[in-house]
């Protein structure tokens, strides 16, 4: 007699198949029972029936990994196979690789999903690093986050994604990280300056902010919903960046960017002296994002509101320096103490002095 027990029924559950068969010499333990129930596998007594061999199905994931339940139509079997599907499967592990490479997610963290269908996306898997993912490792959901496709569990946090596929039509891919330079002024709770460098002005736009929300949940969606129409780079709160693209490629080309800003804008910080594109020159830089068919918070405003903020006294604002007027950077900030000025006219002084004797 075979006893059938409750892992070699999870093992022929995850080959797919619909239907159990077994005759008078195939017995199930309870557990095994309770497998084949939750997953809709039907039982049916066939007298004629083999005992299956107990093997891990060839497309099983690796040990550890986290794993689901399959129950997909045969219509979603037909386009999680398509040569679309594996194509962006083969770009997000690819997005991955250097969203890794560059160190802009540790262990786990971030996530990457593509538009697949107008109610299915393929996204990554959850408790993978981004740098090793594999395409038999991706996921399919519907609009509303339900897994429909592929062996692995999808991401945790693709709510958050949905709430920018249902509010942007045009967004492609999402794609959230982790990037130091960004994240840094995500846990200061600061929007980056404007007006200091072209690419930023005409590839992303304004970097919005929104305050921090536990990740995955509803909470977090309802604010990233309305930002994400006019901001394709927005900054969550203590946790990271999660921008969207016409493409796999293009989304990752936001985090790039915006990062790449941020820590340019860091650094400036340490040299004395400030300068910014001038006012009569960002219209021309949004005439040119507007030819691209990129979307911009600003472009119904008048040339006076696109330069309504000084960017270093926006930075200065939300750093706490000692002058409203003064760059936010170490080497400037007591240039008007009264005691320093004293001093340096002192110097100057007695420099002068002792070339007047000479």
């Amino acid at each position: 007699m075979k006893l059938i027990s409750q892992k070699e029924a999870s093992d022929f559950v995850k080959t797919g198949a619909r239907e159990f068969r077994y005759n008078a010499d195939i017995r199930l333990t309870p557990g095994a029972k309770d497998v084949f129930n939750e997953a809709n596998v039907k039982l049916v007594f066939d007298a004629k029936a083999a005992a299956p061999a107990a093997a891990a199905p060839a497309a099983a994931p690796a040990t550890g990994a986290p794993a689901v339940a399959q129950d997909y139509s045969a219509a979603d079997i037909a386009l999680w196979n398509s040569p679309e599907a594996n194509s962006i499967k083969e770009q997000i592990c690819d997005i991955g690789r250097r969203i890794w490479a560059r160190e802009y997610c540790d262990g786990n963290g971030g996530n990457i999903s593509c538009r697949l269908a107008p109610d299915r996306f393929i996204c990554t898997p959850t408790g993978v690093s981004k740098g090793f993912m594999t395409p038999d490792m991706m996921c399919m959901v519907d609009g509303k986050g339900k897994q429909c496709g592929g062996t692995w569990k999808r991401s945790s946090e693709i709510t958050t994604h949905m709430a920018i596929f249902h509010s942007t039509p045009e967004a492609v891919s999402v794609c959230h990280a982790h990037p130091c330079h960004a994240g840094a002024f995500a846990i200061k709770g600061m929007q980056p300056p404007p007006r200091l460098i072209p690419e930023l002005e005409v590839f992303v736009g304004t970097v919005a902010y929104t305050p921090y929300k536990t990740p995955g949940s509803p909470e977090i969606a309802a604010e990233i919903f309305p930002l994400a129409p006019k901001h394709q780079s927005i900054l969550m709160g203590n946790h990271g960046v999660i921008c969207w693209g016409k493409s796999v490629e293009d989304a990752y080309f936001k985090m790039e960017i915006t990062d790449a800003y941020c820590r340019t804008v860091i650094l400036a910080q340490s040299i004395p002296g400030a300068a910014s594109i001038p006012c009569d020159k960002l219209p021309e830089l949004l005439t040119i994002k507007k030819s691209l068919g990129l979307p911009d918070d600003r472009y119904d405003l008048k040339p006076a509101g696109l330069c309504d903020v000084d960017p270093w006294v926006q930075m200065c604002g939300s750093h706490g320096c000692s002058s409203p007027v003064t760059p936010c950077n170490p080497m400037t900030q007591d240039a008007n103490n009264p005691e320093i000025e004293a001093l340096v006219q002192k110097l100057t002084n007695e420099i002068m002095a002792g070339l007047a004797k000479k």
